[in-house]
């Protein structure tokens, strides 16, 4: 079914949480898989498929980019398609934003087993990186996770109000 819409020529992975079977995939659909350098010490399975890039963003295609903004893994990466939502841009974050249950927020932390949250200059880097960037829809990693408009204004609210909670100032409820 999937080679009959064209098949799979990229898999980019956000961090290393999702490496688990990711040669299998590449190797059924003779894909490319692209990983953040920051974590090649997670990849347990080398192979000829896997390619390590470097710096803070890698073009896959016109308007499809790799944005690395770190989180709980140096290397976590995100997509950024500006075609997505009829040319206003979509955000693919798996965990390294978590679109909080009400869809109203974003969410970010270092460990989520252990609910350690990140520090106030991590969650400002994720800010950062994405600042460049127009997108109206986030997709989380939970297919019912999406916030459908205003990603952008979203992500910016949800960043000043996770640095005012961590930092302990009030008026982030």
């Amino acid at each position: 079914m999937v080679e009959g819409l064209g098949g799979i020529d990229a898999i980019a992975i956000s961090h290393p949480h999702f490496y688990t079977t990711m040669v299998e995939w590449a190797r059924a659909f003779t894909a490319r898989i692209h990983l953040h350098a920051a974590d090649k010490q997670w990849i347990m399975r080398s192979d000829p498929a896997v390619e390590l890039w470097d710096g803070e963003t890698k073009v896959l295609w016109d308007g499809v980019t790799l944005v690395r903004c770190g989180g709980h893994f140096e290397g976590g990466t995100v997509l950024h398609w500006a075609g997505g939502a009829g040319g206003r841009g979509v955000v693919c974050v798996g965990d390294i934003l978590t679109v909080a249950t009400d869809r109203k927020w974003l969410s970010f932390m270092r460990s989520y087993p252990n609910f350690i949250p990140l520090s106030a200059r991590s969650v400002n880097k994720i800010g950062a990186a994405l600042k460049p960037f127009a997108f109206e829809t986030i997709y989380g990693h939970y297919f019912d996770r999406v916030i459908a408009k205003d990603g952008k204004a979203v992500l910016g609210a949800s960043v000043a109000r996770y640095v005012a909670a961590i930092e302990g100032k009030r008026g982030y409820e």
